[in-house]
């Protein structure tokens, strides 16, 4: 034997034949990369979740347009909701300034009522204690 039969023979492990896409499929991988996720990708091209991960690491181009045709989907509904937020939209500015600016909506609670009759009150220990008797709340421990 041959020292190239024998490395043929070490390449053929047998099974299935490597998925391998061609131009046309690498070309709809970007188009469908804006509406897609990974997974309905593979569904559409009718492989495995896992297949299709292969192939991105086999074929760099496909994970390229992927990661492009993804970009481009974030990049025109990003320029769309700038657009909205410098027209005016409150609900847009609200929500970029929040995602990009670190904007947090607080909420504060006011604890003492308009006319003070359920407001907190400093208690001394005595009162807090005959308070405790009066509706039977044990020590805390």
């Amino acid at each position: 034997m041959t020292d190239s039969e024998s490395s043929e023979i070490e390449k053929d492990k047998g099974g299935r034949p490597q998925r391998v896409f061609d131009f046309d499929e690498i070309a709809q991988v970007e188009s469908l990369a804006s509406v897609l996720s990974v997974e309905m990708m593979a569904d559409y091209f009718g492989i495995a979740k896992p297949t299709f991960y292969a192939i991105m690491e086999r074929q760099p181009e496909v994970f390229e347009r992927y990661k492009r045709g993804k970009a481009r989907a974030i990049g025109t509904v990003a320029k769309a909701l700038i657009t909205k937020a410098q027209s005016g939209d409150t609900a847009s500015m609200i929500f970029y300034l929040k995602t990009q600016a670190g904007w947090k909506e607080t909420q504060v609670v006011d604890s003492i009522s308009s006319d003070r009759s359920m407001s907190p009150r400093d208690m001394t220990d005595e009162q807090l204690k005959a308070e405790r008797e009066k509706y039977g709340i044990p020590e805390p421990e």
